[in-house]
């Protein structure tokens, strides 16, 4: 009989590409994804794992395993299921989220009363991943559920596992403080408006940054950026100063108070927000449970 947990940890492997990468996505150490994909040799027989200098590769027989293990999660989970339905059909248990920091404050967060209200018998697990991270964890089973963007307008490629909805449209608009120049202008601003003004932006490699890299895109010179700061409340209390502006996405805004305003941009930054979950639990109460509120206005 094949080991599910060590099967996993072979999924994690091939997906991840280390043991150690494996062993964090897992809650493992390292030593434990090792002892576990071992064991699973010995039950099919033939080995799974070769060395490659100081790491470890997947052999033919190993990745041939690591490719059915998705088709071996899904019969599991059916079962699950099928079980669950046939004692209640109340959305109970934990559900685990997977999802990015401003869809957990901005679309998880503000339904949790109402759930627990309604379902009081189902609690939510949420972990903080990225798009493609949160993608993996659904897909090898260690989330149910995961909330992803498309920053660059195009979807994440979604394993044939999954399914996916789209929850909803985040736009990036530019918080100015009430006192500076940009707060007098009528309608949505263009990129001459903004031209000459300070900024704190988003580190790079985040999704804020591209967006703010492509206002200036094909603009002279260089935009002023002052800071660089990942924590969207902090980038608030940079511009409650008066000195600096900052584009942030609607998700991630708490309410600004009176100092503070939101102006519209005349071509505004988007990414759409989707739902992703595992084709084999498509009949679970909880996550449609989860769902209904996710696309509740």
């Amino acid at each position: 009989m094949i080991d599910v947990g060590a099967l996993r940890s072979l999924r994690a492997v091939a997906a991840l590409g280390t043991l150690a990468r494996a062993a964090e996505e897992l809650g493992f150490t390292a030593s434990a994804v090792s002892q576990q994909i071992k064991r699973l040799e010995r039950e099919v027989g033939v080995p799974l794992l070769a060395q490659a200098g100081r790491g470890v590769v997947l052999t033919p027989a190993g990745q041939s395993v690591a490719d059915s293990a998705p088709e071996v999660f899904q019969a599991l989970e059916r079962c699950a299921e099928a079980a669950r339905s046939v004692s209640s059909g109340a959305p109970r248990g934990v559900l685990r989220v997977a999802a990015f920091s401003t869809a957990i404050r901005g679309l998880v967060a503000p339904f949790l009363p109402a759930l627990a209200h309604q379902h009081p018998d189902l609690r939510l697990a949420i972990t903080e991943q990225d798009p493609d991270q949160a993608l993996h964890s659904v897909e090898s089973g260690t989330a149910d559920l995961a909330l992803v963007h498309d920053a660059d307008g195009l979807p994440a490629p979604l394993p044939p596992s999954l399914t996916q909805r789209r929850l909803h449209t985040d736009i990036g608009d530019v918080v100015a403080s009430r006192k500076h120049p940009l707060a007098r202008l009528d309608g949505p601003l263009g990129r001459a408006d903004l031209s000459g003004w300070s900024w704190v932006t988003s580190p790079p490699g985040t999704v804020c940054h591209q967006w703010f890299r492509r206002l200036f895109a094909d603009a002279p010179g260089e935009p002023d950026v002052r800071h660089l700061v990942d924590d969207f409340a902090t980038q608030l209390s940079l511009v409650r100063g008066g000195d600096v502006i900052a584009l942030i996405p609607r998700l991630a805004r708490p309410p600004l108070g009176q100092g503070l305003i939101a102006l519209p941009l005349r071509r505004q930054p988007k990414r759409e927000v989707r739902a992703a979950w595992r084709l084999s639990a498509d009949a679970s109460p909880a996550l449609q449970a989860v769902l209904t509120h996710l696309a509740a206005p």
